[in-house]
C-alpha cells in the first residue's frame, strides 16, 4: 500500500440514531490523519453525500457512520457503484452483520455459539411474551445497544407488557428476543486478520447501553480482560471466525457474554458490529494500545487495509 500522504474523505454524522457518536468517531479519525500528514476532507453525510464525494475526488474514504445507512450497505453500494475505495466491510456483509436474525444464520452452522433467539413484533408484546423471563428485546437493526430492554420478572413493564408501559422497543417493528444471558460482558476487536484483546466491560449501574457506552465514568474498561486464559483465547477465536465468516474486511468488534459458571461452554456471541465506533471511549482504539498501537497509527492501518 501507498504510504502517502493520502487524500481522506471521512464520512460520519447522518441520520441514525448513533449520528452524535458517528461525528465523535469521524472528527477523532480527522484529526489523526491531519496530525500525520494527510489531507482530510470531513463530509457530514447529507443527501447530496455523492456530489460531494465526486467533487472531492479523495483516494479512499473512511467510513465512520454508524447505523443506517452507514452501516446496513445502502452506503457501501454507493461507494462501489462511484468506483470509490472506503475502510471497512463492504456490501454483501454489511448487510448481513446490521441484521442480527442474519448474522445467526450466517455464523451459527459453523459452530459459533449465539443465544436462540426469536424474532417478534412490537404489537405482539402485549399479549404474551415470547420466551420465558428473563428475555432481552433488541431492534434487529441497531447498533450501540439502541432499542435495548431488559424483560424481568420483577420489571416495571408488566407481565405481560402493558400498553401504557413505556419501553426503548416501542420504536421499532422488527425485534429480536433473546434469553438473558447471566454472566460478564466482553467484546473482542479484529484488526485486517489480527484479534487485538479481549476487554471486559463492566457498567456501574444497570446494563451496557448507549449512555453506558458513550457516557465517561459510566462503565470500567477492564483490558485486557481478568478470565482464564483459555476463554480469552476462545474469544479471540470466535471473534477471528466470526471476521472471517462474515467477509468483514479492516476493523470489526464482537460483542460477548460469558455465564463463568459454565466455564468454555458459558461463551455466547451476541453480534458482529463491522462499523466499531472510534470515539476516545470506544473499545478498538484501547484495544490497539493494548497491543502497541496508538490512535493515529490505528486509524493509518485501518486506512491501509482499504488501499
Amino acid at each position: 500500500m501507498s504510504r502517502g500522504p493520502w487524500h481522506v474523505a471521512v464520512l460520519m454524522g447522518g441520520w441514525s440514531a448513533e449520528r452524535e457518536v458517528s461525528l465523535m468517531s469521524g472528527n477523532g479519525v480527522a484529526d489523526a490523519l491531519e496530525s500525520r500528514g494527510h489531507k482530510v476532507t470531513r463530509i457530514d453525510m447529507d443527501r447530496d453525500v455523492a456530489q460531494r464525494l465526486a467533487e472531492a475526488k479523495p483516494d479512499v474514504v473512511f467510513n465512520a457512520l454508524h447505523g443506517v445507512p452507514g452501516e446496513d450497505g445502502t452506503v457501501q453500494g454507493m461507494l462501489d457503484l462511484m468506483g470509490l475505495k472506503y475502510t471497512h466491510s463492504g456490501l454483501v456483509t454489511s448487510v448481513i452483520a446490521i441484521d442480527k436474525e442474519l448474522t445467526k444464520q450466517a455464523l451459527v452452522p459453523h459452530g459459533i455459539p449465539m443465544p436462540t433467539g426469536t424474532m417478534v413484533d412490537s404489537e405482539s408484546l402485549y399479549s404474551i411474551d415470547p420466551l420465558p423471563r428473563p428475555y432481552v428485546l433488541k431492534p434487529v437493526n441497531e447498533g450501540s445497544s439502541v432499542g435495548v430492554a431488559i424483560v424481568k420478572d420483577d420489571s416495571n413493564y408488566g407481565n405481560p407488557i402493558a400498553r401504557e408501559a413505556v419501553g426503548p422497543w416501542q420504536e421499532f417493528d422488527r425485534l429480536l428476543a433473546e434469553p438473558f444471558i447471566k454472566g460478564r460482558e466482553l467484546t473482542v476487536a479484529v484488526l485486517g486478520d489480527q484479534a487485538l484483546a479481549v476487554t471486559e466491560l463492566r457498567v456501574k449501574s444497570g446494563f451496557y447501553d448507549y449512555d453506558a457506552k458513550y457516557t465517561d465514568g459510566l462503565t470500567e474498561h477492564v483490558c485486557p480482560a481478568d478470565v482464564p486464559a483459555d476463554v480469552a483465547q476462545r474469544m479471540m477465536d470466535l471473534a477471528l471466525q466470526s471476521h472471517r465468516l462474515l467477509g468483514c474486511k479492516g476493523a470489526s468488534r464482537s460483542d460477548f457474554r460469558w455465564d463463568d459458571e459454565h466455564g468454555l461452554a458459558g461463551i455466547y456471541l451476541l453480534e458482529v458490529n463491522t462499523q466499531p465506533g472510534m470515539t476516545p471511549l470506544s473499545l478498538v482504539p484501547e484495544q490497539g494500545r493494548a497491543v502497541g498501537m496508538d490512535y493515529a497509527e490505528l486509524v493509518e492501518r485501518i486506512v491501509g487495509e482499504a488501499l
